[in-house]
């Protein structure tokens, strides 16, 4: 076996002396005539090593490895294959084969290393240069595919596979010029069309992907583009200008934590990187943010949810589908804190960049605070038609509408002039003070007292009524308790009239002696 000695195996070996001299048969020899057996010695017992692999071994690495490729187990081949060319490198067999492994896992680079390696110790295998040439023109290499399949042909004309791979090559370079010209005028449809077929034949070459993405780009549509781009990484080794790119089109999406984690691996292989490692500065904060508003909210801490989406408005002025999520979790943040005004600002400020049912139902509970019951049931109803389906827009209608309904009737929280997110002591305060002013032993006038008399009652049966949780989410939910329409039996007071006597105050004569602690 011819093998081919380096310096890395050799000069360590020359460098290593005896101590002293050794006689040999009564002959004292120098200290140099001894380096020199020495390296004799090494050399025979390095080739005795490696004429130990002996060709058997070497056909059995080789048919184990086809059997291995035949049943798709594609990594144990290639160790076999691995071990087949170790043992010996002038075997142009061990190389084809280990090249059709490669192929087989999309690895093109070094499958064209080894059918490089291929031709270089058999240069008239005529099956290594087709493969070449089909592989050539996978990577978009068109013009050396065209002189591979030009000398294959040059002595087998007839040899289909090379026909066919001479065949493609000019229509592909023409529709390649054509989709380049679709793209400098703008016309991105037929340029995604061409491309489309191109790269079914060459889909290994990173800059026809670009070229797509920047078309699909241009037609607006960023999932595909980012698909592509995506694509770029994966065929070369060093792609950070594709991580930066996909970061990019992940940020604009909207989504902080792709972005980051695209951006990290262009860092990874350019931890200075002039774009990606400005970006990441600014990027890492935002995402922080983002992330931080999103657990706030889950957990319902009103106040931290409010802090960190206000910090994402601030570390991004720009780019609105990242300011979305600020507004998203600010409207809905917002409206759970009791500040339904601002709540309705911001869900307004979220629907102008996405909408969704969501986001019209919290906007739609903001107005119902607010007693805007119209456009409550208009934003119900856009929810709808979003989805047809949306349990909550069609509760929230239902709601919304018997509310309205309501709304010529009495009205408990206007009544004792309290906000709807009022506490029971709320309630009770504002009773006490319209008690006092209403009660009817304050009018001498009989009309006037007539008016008191209603008046006090409509305070009493609002205190009686959002005094008492069950009473109150009925009421809330659009159905007044005290109402004979809603309530079919009973009195409208729970445990009888608040007033004894067929009188709502006992009769004409009655003299009223409340006592207000």
């Amino acid at each position: 076996m011819a093998m081919e000695w380096t310096s890395e195996v050799i000069m360590p070996v020359l460098a290593t002396e005896l101590p002293t001299a050794a006689p040999v048969r009564g002959v004292r020899i120098s200290r140099k005539m001894a380096t020199v057996l020495l390296v004799l010695t090494c050399f025979d017992s390095f080739i005795t090593w490696v004429e130990g692999v002996s060709q058997t071994e070497i056909d059995q690495h080789l048919q184990k490895g086809m059997e291995l490729l035949a049943r798709a187990q594609y990594s144990d081949a290639l160790s076999h294959f691995h071990a087949a060319v170790d043992a010996d490198p002038t075997n142009y067999m061990s190389y084809y084969k280990r090249a059709t492994v490669f192929l087989a896992l999309s690895r093109s680079r070094p499958a064209l290393a080894d059918l490089d390696k291929v031709l270089q110790l058999k240069s008239d295998f005529t099956k290594a240069r087709v493969q070449r040439a089909t592989v050539l023109v996978k990577m978009g290499r068109l013009d050396e595919a065209h002189i591979d399949a030009e000398k294959v042909l040059t002595k087998e004309p007839d040899n289909q596979e090379a026909n066919r791979v001479y065949g493609v090559i000019t229509p592909l370079q023409q529709q390649i010029r054509d989709a380049q010209a679709f793209i400098q005028a703008k016309n991105y449809p037929p340029a995604i069309e061409v491309l489309g077929e191109v790269l079914d034949q060459i889909p290994w070459d990173p800059t026809l992907r670009e070229l797509r993405a920047d078309a699909y780009m241009g037609s607006g549509n960023v999932i595909h583009a980012i698909s592509d781009i995506r694509a770029t990484t994966k065929l070369r080794s060093d792609d950070t200008t594709g991580y930066y790119k996909l970061s990019q089109l992940h940020y604009q999406l909207g989504e902080a934590e792709e972005s980051l984690k695209e951006i990290r691996e262009c860092l990874r292989l350019d931890p200075e990187h002039k774009d990606c490692y400005p970006f990441y500065k600014t990027l890492k904060k935002v995402a922080k943010f983002v992330t931080a508003a999103q657990t706030a909210q889950d957990e319902q801490q009103w106040e931290d949810c409010l802090d960190a989406a206000r910090k994402v408005l601030k570390n991004e002025p720009e780019v609105q589908n990242i300011r979305f999520h600020a507004h998203d979790r600010l409207c809905h943040c917002q409206l759970k804190g009791g500040d339904t005004s601002e709540a309705q600002k911001a869900c307004s400020e979220a629907l102008k960049v996405r909408e969704e049912p969501r986001l019209y139902c919290d906007r739609a509970e903001a107005f119902l605070a607010e007693d805007m019951l119209d456009e409550a049931v208009s934003d119900y109803r856009k929810a709808l038609e979003l989805d047809e389906t949306f349990q909550r827009a069609k509760e929230g209608i239902q709601k919304a509408q018997k509310r309205q309904k309501q709304a010529s009737k009495r009205d408990y929280y206007k009544i004792l002039g309290v906000k709807r997110n009022a506490n029971k002591r709320d309630v009770a305060k504002a009773y006490r003070k319209l008690a006092q002013k209403w009660h009817p032993d304050n009018f001498q006038d009989e009309t006037e007292k007539k008016k008191a008399e209603k008046k006090f009652m409509d305070i009493a049966a609002a205190k009686e009524v959002l005094s008492d949780q069950e009473m109150r989410q009925k009421y809330d939910n659009g159905e007044d308790p005290l109402d004979p329409e809603s309530q079919q039996e009973g009195h409208p007071f729970r445990g009888g009239h608040p007033f004894h006597g067929g009188h709502p105050f006992g009769g004409g004569n009655f003299q009223f002696k409340f006592h207000f602690n």
